[in-house]
């Protein structure tokens, strides 16, 4: 199970962290991602992680705002999100790559969380 939280209600420019930690079957040997979908809208790549956390990538709407890491002993994964804007809201999904490298698409995943809510006002 994925469990994500630390979103929230913000407004614009101001920080949010969002964290997911992986219960039962560990995800510590592969990649983890982090994926947004708004109201109406195609669910969007933000952010992957290898598995041991020396490689990332971001969805070019976030590049330089938003920073994904992970804390191995922990089976977590973290999304420092700065400079937020009201494009960015959405629910956050945590997911779990079925292989070790970070992937960018959808497919790339064998298990999701539940999603947390951020909403950033103008």
């Amino acid at each position: 199970q994925l469990q994500a939280s630390g979103g929230g209600l913000v407004q614009t420019g101001a920080s949010l962290r969002l964290s997911c930690a992986a219960s039962g079957r560990t995800a510590s040997n592969n990649g983890m991602g982090w994926f947004r979908q708004a109201p109406g809208k195609e669910r969007e790549f933000v952010a992957s992680i290898d598995w041991n956390g020396s490689n990332t990538r971001y969805g070019d709407s976030v590049k330089g705002r938003f920073t994904i890491s992970r804390a191995k002993a922990e089976n977590a994964v973290y999304l420092q999100m700065n400079s937020l804007r009201p494009e960015d809201t959405a629910v956050y999904y945590c997911a779990v790559a079925r292989s070790a490298g970070p992937a960018t698409k959808s497919y790339g995943y064998k298990a999701w969380g539940q999603g947390t809510q951020v909403t950033v006002s103008s």
